[in-house]
């Protein structure tokens, strides 16, 4: 048998394109939230912890834009254009009100034509109300600012709920399960109904349970 090293011509390279797979088989999730404070502290905690589990199957990136409805989908394209590795999964969330829901109907079109799932993470009217959802199930249409004090009664020796609270994702992470599961429930008694008339109602559940295997 020879031992003559093989010749240049014979050698096996590896493939560019198998290369930049390899690159990018992470799951890239990009969060916008219509919110600046209070969403995007509530996703950063999320991010740490999963990076606390040195999980590296998942990447996550949270934008808090500012921009609501149409804005907030075009702001979201925009992002996903500009990144080098592509997102796998782009998730818009925004409180929902009485307005017609413009933002999931364009996800819905544009979904996969570059690669990329968006989700319309709405919540009618407002985050809140699936903070409030962690400790019961409820189907009354409350005001966003009614939301307030049953948290904080919620919270109990926790304190005040305040939008900008930075600890909310800890307190409220042992209450997982509950929140998904009356989430989901609400919106099976919103089937048939539009977004707006799904009041109340919100889609955080989706993405939550994504998110979930990783914590």
């Amino acid at each position: 048998m020879s031992l003559k090293p093989p010749k240049h011509s014979e050698m096996k390279w590896p493939d560019k394109r198998e290369s930049r797979k390899r690159k990018i088989s992470l799951d890239y999730n990009l969060i916008v939230t219509e919110g600046t404070k209070t969403e995007p502290k509530y996703f950063e905690a999320l991010k740490e912890h999963i990076n606390k589990n040195e999980n590296n199957r998942i990447q996550l990136e949270i934008i808090g834009s500012g921009k609501n409805t149409r804005s907030l989908f075009e702001y979201a394209k925009s992002l996903v254009s500009k990144s080098p590795n592509g997102y796998s999964n782009v998730w818009l969330v925004y409180d929902l009100d009485d307005f017609p829901n413009v933002t999931q109907t364009l996800c819905e079109n544009s979904s996969i034509e570059d690669g990329t799932t968006y989700h319309a993470i709405w919540s009618n009217e407002c985050i809140e109300l699936w903070f409030l959802l962690h400790f019961s199930y409820m189907q009354s249409n409350l005001h966003r600012f009614e939301y307030f004090p049953k948290l904080t009664e919620c919270l109990d020796q926790h304190g005040e709920y305040k939008k900008n609270r930075e600890d909310l994702f800890d307190i409220l992470l042992p209450y997982l399960d509950t929140a998904i599961e009356n989430a989901e429930k609400l919106s099976k008694e919103n089937i048939g109904r539009t977004p707006a008339d799904s009041a109340p109602g919100t889609k955080m559940f989706e993405m939550m349970k994504k998110f979930k295997p990783y914590l």
